[in-house]
């Protein structure tokens, strides 16, 4: 148990000595995004629980120094189906291509792709089907969304690397 607790001690230097930086602390990448990026405004449900994700992540932004742009697609699939060819249980994949710019200078910091899934029963009444259907697509939306942020915060990383500087834009 002693080894355990010394080694488990002991990780922050290790991780240190190799370079590696926390992503949230000051100075790190994810402080470039803080309260710092404006998403695209939602126009569908989908759209609003990422945004709303989204911000809660990164904070809503007070200094609007990055436009995230966004698209999201959603396919929904039956996957469970009973000998009398009722569909029981569905899947929702879906993607999100993005986008960082620059706010000043339209300078695209970063664009990609993520993408998962979620699943839904469709057994008991309409309304529960319907209820169903619509939190697994709020799940989704927070799940694209926090790897979109991820992604935002190793860019943001990639760019210190690079320039040896915060990814904060000069004011």
């Amino acid at each position: 148990m002693g080894t355990d607790r010394r080694s488990f001690l002991l990780m922050p230097l290790a991780l240190a000595a190799c370079g590696f930086t926390p992503a949230y602390q000051k100075g790190g990448p994810a402080e470039a995004l803080l309260s710092q990026v404006r998403a695209a405004d939602p126009d569908t449900k989908e759209a609003f629980a990422f945004v709303q994700r989204i911000e809660e992540r990164l904070g809503r932004p007070e200094r609007h120094l990055y436009d995230l742009d966004y698209a999201i697609t959603t396919d929904t699939t039956g996957v469970g189906i009973t000998s009398d060819n009722r569909t029981t249980r569905y899947n929702i994949d879906g993607v999100v291509t993005f986008r960082i710019s620059d706010t000043l200078s339209g300078t695209v910091l970063a664009n990609g792709r993520v993408q998962s899934f979620t699943a839904f029963n469709a057994t008991g009444s309409t309304v529960a089907m319907l209820a169903a259907e619509e939190d697994a697509q709020v799940r989704l939306m927070r799940i694209l969304a926090d790897q979109t942020v991820v992604r935002l915060v190793a860019e943001m990383a990639a760019i210190q690397r690079r320039t040896g500087q915060p990814a904060t834009p000069a004011d």
